[in-house]
């Protein structure tokens, strides 16, 4: 018997796709997600077709759903090329409208007891040049106050505390650190381009090369999108994640030279050495090659390789396998608020990369690995 709806805007996204299918593997719970495109994978009576920029719209379809009991709020607006849009006005503004578009129905007409709010590093500065990578505390804590400077996450996270004062629903705050996961297409998501990259050479004969302009021996961290899923559900009916903010990560950290090795071994490939390569150019421009290989192995993804991997994605690729090590050396982010709260999950991240991408060629979206 349903217990709880929860409604999960931005549901084509990564994290909004992997929190559709955990919530909908729950009993007691009733899943709709909103998005202008539909999911990769869903149920369509779990999905609304709905343009968040649209507000008579959003008002309309949004007012009707008075069973909803459960917000998770992962829709954003990101420019093409992704950083200019992190310091753009306009950008800021149009993600910020787009909650209220999707809140101020809901909390009008539903019965609204948990709302999560979905942010990122970049709650810290460390993407905005009045704040950088010098002016972070390391590791990043929640608890440390915030840092002022332009940025959406406040506009919204000020929305809503406003419309939170004097009302019994509950309040987190999420900050996950890199995410990978298996949705297609999307701003900022590595595991299909590193896919497309690895095919594409073992398409050749080649080994995996590092595509990295330089390799930098500096800790990196990542979170499982299926973690963060389940971070969300945790949230959702924890009165101890109420008014929380908490960052997520794997719970361990790498080295892009010591996981390429684990990386090759899923696509039946040796290591390569370090080729500087800018995916964002070398990727569309084989896209002959790509077309020929979805054809060749009968694959299930999009022949434009572009869709594959999404735009975006090749220019977070490009960015987070720079190297470029920061002034201060790795800025690591303290798990331990999410922890003492009680949700405990964790993530080896050479499994995490083992699972996406063993996913992604089981659904016969990547070549198999020769067996």
């Amino acid at each position: 018997m349903t217990q709880h709806k929860v409604l999960i805007a931005g549901a084509s996204g990564l994290v909004g796709q992997a929190a559709m299918r955990h919530f909908a593997s729950l009993p007691g719970w009733d899943v709709v997600g909103v998005s202008r495109r539909p999911p990769a994978r869903h149920d369509p009576s779990q999905w609304l077709s709905l343009d968040l920029d649209d507000e008579s719209a959003c008002r309309m379809a949004l007012s009707r759903l008075d069973d909803v009991t459960h917000v998770v709020y992962a829709a954003v607006h990101e420019l093409p090329g992704l950083s200019p849009g992190w310091v753009d006005e306009e950008a800021m503004q149009r993600n910020a409208a787009m909650l209220r578009h999707v809140m101020d129905p809901l909390l009008a007409t539903a019965d609204v007891r948990h709302v999560s709010l979905l942010q990122g590093t970049k709650a810290y500065g460390l993407h905005h040049p009045s704040v950088g990578f010098s002016g972070a505390r390391n590791p990043l804590r929640e608890r440390h106050p915030r840092v002022e400077h332009p940025n959406f996450y406040f506009l919204q996270e000020d929305y809503l505390r406003a419309k939170q004062e004097g009302q019994p629903w509950g309040l987190t705050v999420f900050r996950p650190t890199v995410v990978y996961g298996d949705a297609l297409g999307t701003n900022m998501n590595l595991i299909p381009v590193l896919g497309a990259w690895a095919a594409l050479l073992r398409d050749e004969g080649r080994p995996l090369d590092f595509p990295g302009r330089m390799l930098s021996s500096q800790l990196k961290e990542a979170v499982d999108a299926d973690l963060v899923a389940r971070a969300l559900a945790w949230a959702a009916l924890s009165p101890s994640a109420a008014a929380g903010t908490y960052n997520l990560t794997n719970g361990d950290a790498f080295r892009w030279q010591e996981v390429w090795p684990v990386i090759a071994e899923t696509f039946g490939m040796e290591a390569g050495g370090h080729r500087p390569t800018a995916l964002l150019e070398e990727l569309p421009a084989r896209q002959a090659q790509w077309a020929s290989m979805v054809e060749r192995y009968a694959l299930r993804s999009p022949m434009s390789i572009v869709d594959f991997v999404g735009h975006n994605s090749l220019v977070y690729a490009d960015q987070l396998l720079s190297g470029h090590d920061s002034p201060v050396g790795p800025l690591l982010n303290s798990t331990i608020a999410v922890r003492q709260a009680g949700f405990h999950d964790c993530m080896d991240s050479e499994d995490m990369f083992r699972k996406w991408f063993g996913r992604l060629q089981q659904e016969g979206l990547l070549p198999p690995a020769p067996v």
